[in-house]
């Protein structure tokens, strides 16, 4: 059931599943709460309350906002949190592992710990020899076509390339339902809003996390030509002991719907060693 939240410039929202310690998911851009429904049941039987949230401008969410930033975004995140009774796990996938970031920094007594998955957390720089590993290169042009032109049809195409290999079951499912809601007023605006919006305000917190944070990367992530010196970047530049790296084999960039079993495993391993460390 969807539920509604609002906050400053609009409406954010969000449906909560099973009861105990709170865990809240955000999706990357472009998406919507639907990518983690294949987490969310495992979680629920392990024992925790799930909120997974359609941030601004995406699924249910309102469309029109006055910021795409990482740092708008987790206010919206904290302030979900704060609605439902918190502290809270964070979970985000790409810009939102930024936006983990950057709550978990802002408002520590909140977020007890962060799960990035493929995030956007840092200055992103190129190099020429990154143009030469082909994913990269297939993946980033169709993501530079689809923030220049607002091409559902490009997304559509990132999307193949970000899911290598064997497509979930529910992939046309999936697709069509990307793709209906990017063709909603403002929802393609809000895609593009959030490629421009640079990942320096959440690397600029990276030192100030005090929480505990899994970095989650897959070896054939499209988005980098490293995808393991991008991890392990992030996870040197958090306070030291803080942070670790993860790297899941053969996935791309939406590893928690490819491969949601060695997510959900990942996951709750982390935070049983977060547990037993309090």
């Amino acid at each position: 059931m969807t539920e509604y939240l609002a906050v400053d410039g609009g409406t954010i929202a969000y449906e909560v599943a099973g009861s105990g310690p709170l865990i809240v998911l955000a999706h990357g851009m472009g998406d919507s709460r639907a990518a983690y429904s294949a987490v969310i049941p495992p979680l629920v039987a392990a024992g925790y309350r799930v909120a997974a949230v359609d941030l601004r401008g995406c699924g249910e969410s309102s469309a029109d906002w006055p910021a795409w930033s990482r740092t708008a975004i987790a206010g919206d995140l904290l302030a979900v949190i704060r609605h439902l009774g918190g502290p809270a796990v964070l979970v985000g996938h790409s810009i939102s592992g930024g936006a983990a970031t950057v709550a978990a920094a802002q408002e520590p007594s909140l977020v007890t710990a962060v799960v990035e998955l493929a995030p956007f957390t840092r200055k992103q720089s190129l190099h020429l020899g990154d143009l030469r590993v082909k994913r990269f290169r297939k993946g980033m042009l169709r993501l530079l076509g689809t923030g220049l032109f607002g091409s559902v049809p490009m997304w559509r195409s990132y999307l193949d390339v970000a899911y290598p290999g064997a497509k979930p079951a529910h992939w046309a499912e999936r697709l069509d339902r990307i793709d209906s809601l990017l063709r909603e007023p403002g929802r393609m605006k809000a895609l593009q809003g959030m490629g421009r919006s640079a990942p320096t305000d959440a690397g600029a917190q990276l030192g100030n996390v005090q929480s505990p944070v899994l970095v989650v990367m897959a070896t054939l992530d499209p988005d980098w030509a490293d995808p393991n010196a991008e991890g392990s970047a992030i996870v040197d530049a958090l306070p030291s002991g803080l942070g670790r790296l993860e790297m899941i084999e053969g996935a791309g960039h939406y590893p928690h719907d490819q491969v949601p079993d060695e997510v959900v495993s990942l996951v709750l391993a982390f935070l049983r060693s977060v547990a037993a460390r309090a």
